[in-house]
């Protein structure tokens, strides 16, 4: 390895190191020590954050488009050494990492496109009328301004485009708002490089440094510190349901409280409808068995369940054990989610009515796929057959009937996704379907699989709890941004006392 990271937090633009240290878990190669984070470090990202607030939060919007942009070049520069430690941390290939870096810089360069457009400002203005009876109207315009500090805390599953320099921070920098990560004990060495790349860019623009810090992990106390901070304003958040709503807790405890943008994980169904199981059964098999199987199942939007009638339900199975079966043992990314993995699967071997169709026995940090069936009766008497797990898993559902179905789809909880796959002869109990999906999830597929989540101006990452804490929010996608945004009404005010961007309007 021709990378060796220094182990220290970025704090105000200085790179400091403390007493306490952490190795991190590689997947292979050599293991390296890492500060451990405190919440004196917190005390001071957060107070240059704030002090940062006064200027970038004020900033002209080219300014801070040029500053994403920048970001985006120097990970880039840095692309084969972020490649490198990130494989070796995670243990994902280098083509995963290179495409998930695409995707980080080109999600900073669009948001820079997007704020330099305006149209996330929703400006607006009622002109006065003061002849008006029998009372006048004074003259109001609104627009979106930025809250103020955010933290953000990095995620397991995606080393870079949901971490240092992920969507929640590239969203809250491009809002105006100062950034201070949490890094993820999982990959350190690889958010250390992406935060040299910001503090690159923050010297180049000569902004204040406290626009952005990261602050490595190893205690608790740092993630409390951050959430409970009276100077952050909001955190975003990707990982686990108790991790996420013990946070969550924590903001809404606050003496003031503060937004909590988790995305919490989830089963993401699919409804196999009759015709067209009937027409291409077999391929939807194999279609499933690659999405569940993707990055060892290591993705939020993983298809966990696929809900057949019971009659079509034996040769699906068939075909999904003969896809799965060709797939082999994967690294996971951590020891940690690979026991995860492994309680999981047996959670679901103990379930009543349960009937396992492929087994496998997952070694170390390794995971291997697991099919299982059951029918709706039993799925819907045993709520642990309805929780996520993160990995290889999948359970067939089946019901006797297409009002089983319904019933089955009105019995799950809040999903990021719900797939449909269909032909036109199902058209009809499709109708049917579609509102009660609307209601679950954030995001409806039809024939397709759920895994790729598409960075645009339509994309809703996030929905219903406990997939994610807040309905109206998206994590991924331009829509992002509206998070760390709060409207604000000028009424009478002086031209020359308003913001620059609500000028003319």
């Amino acid at each position: 390895m021709t990378f060796k990271p220094h182990g220290k937090h970025l704090v105000a633009g200085e790179w400091i190191a403390t007493a306490q240290t952490f190795k991190n878990e590689p997947a292979n190669g050599p293991a390296f020590d890492f500060c451990v984070g405190t919440v004196e470090l917190v005390n001071k990202a957060a107070a240059a954050a704030e002090e940062a607030f006064w200027s970038y939060g004020y900033a002209p919007r080219e300014e801070r488009a040029a500053f994403l942009n920048t970001i985006a070049d120097e990970i880039e520069v840095r692309g084969a050494a972020i490649t490198e430690i990130g494989s070796a941390e995670t243990g994902l290939p280098a083509a995963r990492l290179e495409g998930e870096r695409a995707r980080t810089s080109g999600q900073l360069r669009l948001f820079a496109s997007h704020i330099r457009k305006g149209e996330y400002l929703d400006r607006r203005h009622d002109v006065a009328l003061p002849d008006r009876k029998p009372l006048p109207r004074p003259d109001i315009r609104l627009i979106q301004r930025p809250i103020g500090p955010v933290a953000v805390f990095g995620a397991s599953n995606f080393p870079l485009a949901f971490s240092t320099m992920g969507g929640d921070t590239a969203s809250a920098l491009a809002a105006g708002c100062p950034v201070i990560v949490k890094g993820h004990s999982a990959h350190p060495g690889t958010g250390e490089i992406v935060a040299e790349a910001a503090l690159a860019a923050v010297k180049a623009h000569g902004l204040h440094p406290g626009v952005f810090s990261l602050i490595q992990g190893g205690r608790r106390d740092v993630g409390t510190g951050l959430v409970t901070h009276p100077l952050i304003k909001a955190v975003g958040f990707t990982g686990s349901l108790v991790g996420g709503r013990a946070l969550f807790d924590l903001c809404a405890g606050r003496p003031e409280p503060i937004p909590f943008f988790g995305e919490l994980g989830s089963v993401n169904p699919m409804f196999l409808l009759h015709d067209a199981i009937t027409a291409r059964g077999e391929a939807i098999a194999k279609g499933w068995a690659g999405s569940l199987t993707m990055g060892a199942g290591q993705f939020c939007t993983n298809p966990g369940i696929a809900v057949i009638l019971a009659e079509q339900a034996s040769a699906f199975a068939e075909a999904a054990h003969a896809a799965l079966s060709h797939v082999g043992s994967q690294a996971m990314l951590t020891d940690g989610i690979a026991r995860a993995y492994r309680d999981g699967r047996d959670r679901i071997t103990a379930g009543v009515g349960v009937r396992q169709i492929l087994g496998s026995n997952c070694e170390s940090r390794n995971a291997t796929p697991n099919l299982f069936l059951v029918a709706s009766r039993d799925w819907l008497g045993n709520h642990v057959l309805s929780q996520e797990v993160f990995g290889p898993l999948g359970l067939i559902v089946t019901v006797e009937s297409l009002e089983e179905m319904i019933v089955v789809a009105k019995n799950f909880e809040g999903q990021l996704t719900a797939t449909l796959h269909l032909d036109e002869g199902d058209t009809d109990f499709a109708r049917k379907l579609m509102p009660i999906l609307e209601r679950k999830a954030g995001r409806i597929l039809v024939n397709g699989y759920p895994t790729g989540v598409e960075v645009c101006d339509a994309m809703v990452h996030g929905g219903p709890y406990p997939a994610s804490t807040n309905f109206g929010a998206s994590s991924v996608g331009t829509m992002a941004i509206r998070r760390f945004l709060r409207p604000v009404s000028y009424q009478n005010i002086p031209e020359r006392l308003m913001p620059s961007d609500l000028k003319s309007v």
